[in-house]
């Protein structure tokens, strides 16, 4: 078995972190998740959240890799989180549903606030293959591999809908909602007066996600 475990900050508060990372697909770093889907979710008697999600990947094998061994690209992961908005916590644990005699992968992440008001999320990881004929080690160690890629790119995930969020509680109040009661600073403020050479990061998001013209 391989493991790995790899913590990072935050500035932003838990709650916006928390809510990110669950509207964090699609996003372009995430070009390997297909879909996302809610399969069950409920209130605890303690008041924490959970919920059940299915997610379709589509992954690659190694060129080592024999040929045969997994028939399909595309494979299922079994995601379930507990928010618990008291303790201001979240945990979430993936796991892979299919191919497990090739390889095990589970993941787990724990997202807190801090003293300081930020958000700390910590991300672990185990690796384990019973495929043998002296492959184990060397799958084990390219999922680990994979593994570590795959936390850097999903951190840039989460951080690209944090600035979303944050550039869309600039924008107008619509559907009956009060303009006057949105906080904008001066900073902000200078920021939307001031001419930019580079597209917003909300209309980058808009761009990647908009079919293209014809």
């Amino acid at each position: 078995m391989r493991y790995h475990s790899q913590s990072f900050f935050y500035d932003d508060p838990w709650s916006i972190v928390s809510l990110a990372y669950f509207l964090r697909y699609p996003n372009p770093f995430a070009s390997h998740i297909i879909s996302c889907d809610v399969i069950s979710r409920n209130v605890t008697p303690s008041g924490t959240l959970q919920t059940t999600r299915l997610i379709l990947k589509r992954g690659s094998l190694p060129r080592w890799a024999p040929k045969g061994i997994i028939s399909r690209a595309e494979s299922w992961t079994l995601e379930e989180s507990e928010v618990d908005p008291l303790g201001k916590t979240l945990r979430c644990t993936t796991k892979n549903l299919e191919f497990t005699k090739v390889m095990k992968m589970e993941e787990s992440v724990f997202i807190r606030q801090t003293q300081d008001g930020k958000t700390a999320q910590t991300t672990e990881a185990r690796v384990l293959s019973g495929f043998g004929w002296g492959l184990t080690k060397r799958i084990e160690s390219h999922g680990l591999n994979k593994f570590k890629a795959h936390v850097q790119r999903s951190r840039e995930g989460v951080s690209l809908i944090l600035n979303l969020l944050r550039e869309s509680r600039l924008q107008p109040m619509t559907l009956g909602g009060d303009s006057s009661q949105l906080h904008v600073t001066p900073a902000a403020v200078e920021s939307k007066n001031t001419p930019k050479t580079q597209p917003s990061t909300w209309a980058r998001m808009k761009g990647w996600f908009s079919p293209p013209k014809e």
